[in-house]
Protein backbone atom coordinates (compact mmCIF):
# COMPACT_ATOMS: atom_id res chain seq x y z
CA UNK A 1 0.00 0.00 0.00
CA UNK A 2 1.09 3.48 -0.66
CA UNK A 3 0.12 6.64 1.50
CA UNK A 4 -1.14 9.54 -0.82
CA UNK A 5 -1.24 12.72 1.25
CA UNK A 6 -2.61 16.09 0.72
CA UNK A 7 -0.42 18.53 1.84
CA UNK A 8 -2.68 21.46 3.17
CA UNK A 9 -5.10 20.63 6.12
CA UNK A 10 -3.62 17.76 6.28
CA UNK A 11 0.57 17.99 6.80
CA UNK A 12 1.03 21.65 6.30
CA UNK A 13 -2.22 23.85 8.12
CA UNK A 14 -5.20 25.64 6.48
CA UNK A 15 -4.44 29.57 5.95
CA UNK A 16 -3.01 31.95 7.91
CA UNK A 17 -5.82 33.96 9.14
CA UNK A 18 -3.42 36.92 10.46
CA UNK A 19 -1.58 36.94 6.81
CA UNK A 20 -5.09 36.75 5.19
CA UNK A 21 -5.90 39.99 7.28
CA UNK A 22 -2.57 41.69 6.36
CA UNK A 23 -3.09 40.71 2.51
CA UNK A 24 -6.66 42.46 2.32
CA UNK A 25 -10.09 42.23 4.36
CA UNK A 26 -12.57 43.42 1.51
CA UNK A 27 -14.83 40.57 0.83
CA UNK A 28 -14.25 41.27 -3.09
CA UNK A 29 -10.91 40.77 -3.57
CA UNK A 30 -11.40 37.16 -1.50
CA UNK A 31 -13.96 36.18 -4.09
CA UNK A 32 -11.40 37.16 -6.67
CA UNK A 33 -8.75 35.47 -5.16
CA UNK A 34 -10.89 31.95 -4.96
CA UNK A 35 -12.41 32.24 -8.10
CA UNK A 36 -9.06 32.12 -10.41
CA UNK A 37 -6.74 30.11 -7.59
CA UNK A 38 -7.54 26.46 -9.29
CA UNK A 39 -5.91 28.12 -12.56
CA UNK A 40 -3.19 29.22 -10.62
CA UNK A 41 -2.80 25.87 -8.44
CA UNK A 42 -2.84 24.12 -12.20
CA UNK A 43 0.27 26.15 -13.63
CA UNK A 44 -2.22 27.69 -16.22
CA UNK A 45 -1.25 31.13 -15.10
CA UNK A 46 1.50 32.82 -14.18
CA UNK A 47 2.05 34.65 -10.38
CA UNK A 48 1.23 38.06 -12.37
CA UNK A 49 -1.54 37.24 -14.58
CA UNK A 50 -3.12 35.20 -11.28
CA UNK A 51 -2.56 38.64 -9.52
CA UNK A 52 -3.78 40.84 -12.51
CA UNK A 53 -7.20 38.18 -12.73
CA UNK A 54 -7.83 39.01 -8.71
CA UNK A 55 -7.11 42.86 -9.63
CA UNK A 56 -4.74 43.38 -7.22
CA UNK A 57 -0.95 44.30 -7.23
CA UNK A 58 0.95 40.98 -6.63
CA UNK A 59 1.04 39.51 -2.96
CA UNK A 60 3.32 36.76 -3.79
CA UNK A 61 5.33 36.55 -0.24
CA UNK A 62 2.64 37.06 1.80
CA UNK A 63 0.24 34.50 -0.09
CA UNK A 64 3.02 32.26 0.38
CA UNK A 65 3.65 32.98 3.68
CA UNK A 66 -0.40 32.83 4.70
CA UNK A 67 0.13 28.94 3.68
CA UNK A 68 3.68 27.97 5.42
CA UNK A 69 2.72 26.71 8.72
CA UNK A 70 3.39 23.14 9.02
CA UNK A 71 1.61 20.69 11.69
CA UNK A 72 5.28 19.23 13.35
CA UNK A 73 3.22 16.28 14.85
CA UNK A 74 2.36 14.75 10.73
CA UNK A 75 5.92 15.41 9.88
CA UNK A 76 6.71 13.30 12.51
CA UNK A 77 4.49 10.82 11.33
CA UNK A 78 5.62 11.03 7.98
CA UNK A 79 9.08 10.85 9.34
CA UNK A 80 7.26 7.12 11.38
CA UNK A 81 5.90 5.72 8.02
CA UNK A 82 8.97 6.20 5.99
CA UNK A 83 11.38 4.77 8.65
CA UNK A 84 9.05 1.51 8.79
CA UNK A 85 9.20 1.20 5.27
CA UNK A 86 6.05 2.27 4.23
CA UNK A 87 5.35 4.12 0.81
CA UNK A 88 4.33 7.81 0.72
CA UNK A 89 3.44 10.09 -1.82
CA UNK A 90 2.28 14.13 -2.09
CA UNK A 91 -0.39 15.65 -4.33
CA UNK A 92 -0.87 19.08 -3.63
CA UNK A 93 -2.76 22.03 -5.17
CA UNK A 94 -0.41 24.13 -4.98
CA UNK A 95 1.59 27.38 -7.18
CA UNK A 96 5.17 27.06 -8.43
CA UNK A 97 5.95 29.73 -6.03
CA UNK A 98 4.77 28.29 -2.98
CA UNK A 99 6.28 24.41 -4.62
CA UNK A 100 9.60 26.22 -4.73
CA UNK A 101 9.47 27.76 -1.07
CA UNK A 102 8.42 24.51 0.38
CA UNK A 103 11.38 22.63 -1.67
CA UNK A 104 13.54 25.16 -0.04
CA UNK A 105 12.51 25.17 3.18
CA UNK A 106 11.52 22.09 4.00
CA UNK A 107 13.69 18.78 3.97
CA UNK A 108 11.24 16.56 4.78
CA UNK A 109 9.43 16.46 1.24
CA UNK A 110 12.40 14.40 0.29
CA UNK A 111 10.39 11.80 2.33
CA UNK A 112 7.77 11.11 -0.69
CA UNK A 113 8.69 9.16 -3.74
CA UNK A 114 6.55 11.24 -5.78
CA UNK A 115 5.76 15.02 -5.09
CA UNK A 116 2.88 15.69 -7.58
CA UNK A 117 2.41 19.71 -7.15
CA UNK A 118 -0.49 20.31 -9.31
CA UNK A 119 1.21 23.53 -11.00
CA UNK A 120 3.58 20.66 -12.48
CA UNK A 121 1.12 18.02 -13.16
CA UNK A 122 -1.51 20.40 -14.97
CA UNK A 123 -3.77 19.09 -13.13
CA UNK A 124 -5.43 19.60 -9.91
CA UNK A 125 -7.50 17.99 -7.09
CA UNK A 126 -10.25 17.17 -7.32
CA UNK A 127 -9.61 16.83 -11.46
CA UNK A 128 -9.56 13.28 -12.00
CA UNK A 129 -6.33 14.10 -13.95
CA UNK A 130 -4.77 14.54 -10.74
CA UNK A 131 -5.48 11.46 -9.53
CA UNK A 132 -4.61 9.32 -12.23
CA UNK A 133 -1.53 11.10 -13.32
CA UNK A 134 -0.33 9.61 -9.13
CA UNK A 135 -1.61 6.47 -9.85
CA UNK A 136 0.37 5.75 -12.67
CA UNK A 137 3.71 7.35 -11.70
CA UNK A 138 3.44 5.14 -8.88
CA UNK A 139 2.66 2.16 -10.60
CA UNK A 140 0.88 0.88 -7.92
CA UNK A 141 -3.61 0.11 -7.75
CA UNK A 142 -3.06 0.09 -4.01
CA UNK A 143 -3.38 3.74 -2.98
CA UNK A 144 -4.56 5.39 0.14
CA UNK A 145 -5.45 8.67 -0.21
CA UNK A 146 -5.74 11.31 2.82
CA UNK A 147 -7.21 14.93 2.34
CA UNK A 148 -9.10 17.18 4.71
CA UNK A 149 -11.96 18.09 1.84
CA UNK A 150 -14.53 14.78 1.70
CA UNK A 151 -14.98 16.15 -2.57
CA UNK A 152 -11.26 15.24 -3.16
CA UNK A 153 -11.89 12.02 -1.04
CA UNK A 154 -14.33 11.04 -3.00
CA UNK A 155 -12.57 11.61 -6.48
CA UNK A 156 -9.76 9.58 -5.76
CA UNK A 157 -12.59 6.60 -4.93
CA UNK A 158 -13.68 7.39 -8.02
CA UNK A 159 -10.22 6.70 -9.88
CA UNK A 160 -9.75 3.23 -7.51
CA UNK A 161 -8.00 4.49 -4.81
CA UNK A 162 -8.96 3.84 -1.22
CA UNK A 163 -9.81 7.43 0.84
CA UNK A 164 -9.75 8.88 4.21
CA UNK A 165 -11.51 12.13 5.65
CA UNK A 166 -8.24 13.73 7.43
CA UNK A 167 -9.85 15.16 10.58
CA UNK A 168 -6.78 14.50 13.01
CA UNK A 169 -3.69 12.74 13.65
CA UNK A 170 -5.77 9.88 15.78
CA UNK A 171 -8.10 8.61 13.26
CA UNK A 172 -5.23 8.67 10.37
CA UNK A 173 -2.99 6.50 12.84
CA UNK A 174 -5.63 4.07 13.63
CA UNK A 175 -6.46 3.71 10.29
CA UNK A 176 -2.57 3.09 9.21
CA UNK A 177 -2.25 1.06 12.38
CA UNK A 178 -5.28 -1.44 11.39
CA UNK A 179 -4.07 -1.76 7.76
CA UNK A 180 -0.63 -3.12 9.11
CA UNK A 181 -2.35 -5.04 11.77
CA UNK A 182 -4.64 -6.84 8.70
Amino acid sequence: MIVLFDMFGVIARDQSPEVMATMSTSPDFWTAYWAHRPGYDRGDVTADEYWALVGHPPLVEQDVASWARVDYEMVALLHELSNAGQRIALLSNIPEEHARHFERTYAWLDLFELRAFSCRIGAAKPERAAFEFCRDALGDDDILFVDDRMENVRAAELVGMRGHHFTGIGGLRGLLGAAKDA
